[in-house]
């Protein structure tokens, strides 16, 4: 039998299965052990982080203070350590050709009802025009797993075509990348293409459910998927990040194999994710979540965001809008540091006239413009960034998160965010997206604690009001 070792480099041994049952039997019994509870909270409020073992009592807990406490903490260690900046970001889907049979997703091969498309490099080149149109400078490439039609010389011509369009004062900074787990090799073509994160959804961290829910294709191989962090590190990618499906398995049990995965990365690469995603099963073309039986509620999905807010403080947090607006809000509070805004879930989505989401992976729940999403944000007292100054100054993996636990990344940070925010308000805002927006950047840009940096952001952003564009600390 496979033994639990944080360091290894065995998905079994790494997501040990044991170890996450021992771990939930352990949080049944101390659910409501208070003495236990209280030196968790106690250690929680270091803001350092806490075990997937003590993450899961104060999951299972059910005492109402108890869970205040643990949605306050996970309110001012959010605040900490990103203060009020929400990172802005869109998904770009560039082929829905997919060999896997994964039965939660309509890319799946045996379904004939979906129509498949895959994106020239001119379809490309308009819809990141589109995008740009809207004022975004980060982009999530997402593409089916299909050797054929969406093979690694497809992605990586298609990031070349990405960062190469500037249109007006548009540019895509940071290109993102969603693709099937593929080898050391692959990942470093990947990383030689510039790409910002890495993100892989593992689904489920449950291999009996994982082998259930993957019967065929290349994704039903749960160790090569599991493994792919640590093989996309080997190839030279700094940031990766994780994500489970909420609703396929026990939330309880993907919570803990979720923060074991970042355990693992921590120990064994000397930093973990960049980010961690929280999408939970949605209804979409030929996928009926009544077919789900561990769909997940409001109030447990808000908890669980902030119980990995609490077990992993320096991670980015990342909701897309599958979740509504209501939901999103809820969940911005605790924990969430980027979301997407303006999505199409569709390929070609963005320069579609009508919408069309025949070929959309999942339905949208928040179908709010770019611009209203950024006005929602500054009304409810947060910071919309378009920032990716960090990726382009070498500031990534352990360089980033080591500015980011001193609590040093605040200086880079705050300016550089109401800075992009500027150029948004300048370039693509509505006048009353700019009203709010320009007050809010003459309230905050107080906030930045070095006087010197302070005083040569209020300099940039007067330039840039100029016609001047990207600067950055």
């Amino acid at each position: 039998m496979m033994e639990y070792n944080v360091k290894s480099f065995k998905a079994e041994e790494f997501i040990n299965h044991q170890e996450i049952l021992d771990s939930l039997e352990y949080a049944k019994e101390n659910r409501e052990n208070r003495a236990v509870i209280a030196d968790i909270l106690e250690k929680a409020k270091k803001a350092k982080g806490i075990s997937h073992k003590e993450a899961a009592v104060l999951m299972e807990c059910d005492i109402p203070e108890v869970n205040e406490q643990i949605r306050s903490l996970a309110v001012e260690i959010k605040e900490k350590f990103y203060g009020r900046r929400i990172v802005m970001f869109a998904p770009l889907y560039l082929s829905n050709y997919c060999v896997n049979g994964c039965t939660y997703c309509p890319y799946h091969a045996k379904n004939k009802q979906i129509p498949r498309i895959k994106l020239t490099q001119e379809q490309i080149r308009r819809e990141v025009i589109a995008l740009q149109d809207m004022g975004h400078k980060r982009l999530a490439i997402e593409a089916g797993e299909d050797p054929v039609n969406n093979p690694l010389e497809y992605i990586l011509e298609s990031i070349d075509t990405i960062y190469g369009i500037k249109h007006q004062n548009g540019a895509i900074r940071r290109v993102n990348v969603n693709i099937a787990a593929t080898t050391v090799e692959n990942y470093q073509k990947l990383h030689d293409a510039g790409i910002g994160t890495y993100i892989l959804f593992q689904e489920t961290y449950n291999k009996k459910s994982y082998e259930q829910l993957h019967p065929t294709g290349p994704k039903r191989d749960y160790a090569y998927h599991t493994e792919a962090m640590d093989r996309a590190m080997a190839g030279g990618i700094d940031d990766v990040g994780l994500g489970v499906l909420f609703g396929l398995e026990g939330y309880r049990y993907e919570l803990v194999g979720l923060l074991m995965h970042a355990e693992h990365l921590e120990a064994a690469q000397g930093v973990g994710p960049h980010t961690i995603s929280v999408p939970r099963i949605c209804p979409a073309d030929d996928i009926d979540t009544a077919d789900f039986s561990n769909a997940v509620p409001d109030d447990i999905f808000e908890k669980i965001v902030s119980v990995i807010r609490i077990a992993v403080p320096y991670t980015g947090m990342i909701i897309s809008t599958r979740e509504s607006q209501q939901t999103r809000e809820r969940v911005l509070r605790s924990g969430i540091s980027q979301i997407s805004g303006g999505s199409r879930t569709s390929v070609g989505g963005y320069t579609e006239p009508v919408r069309d989401d025949s070929s959309a992976q999942f339905d949208v729940s928040d179908t709010r413009t770019l611009d209203q999403v950024v006005n929602w944000l500054m009304r409810l007292g947060y910071i919309p960034s378009f920032c990716t100054a960090c990726y382009r100054e070498g500031r990534t993996g352990d360089r980033f998160m080591s500015l980011l636990k001193s609590g040093q990344i605040v200086n880079c940070c705050q300016p550089n965010a109401l800075m992009t925010l500027k150029e948004y308000l300048e370039d693509y805002a509505s006048p009353d997206t700019k009203a709010v927006g320009e007050e809010l950047i003459a309230r905050e840009i107080q906030n930045v604690p070095n006087e010197k940096v302070r005083e040569r952001a209020m300099q940039y952003l007067e330039e840039l009001k100029d016609g001047k564009r990207d600067f950055r600390f």
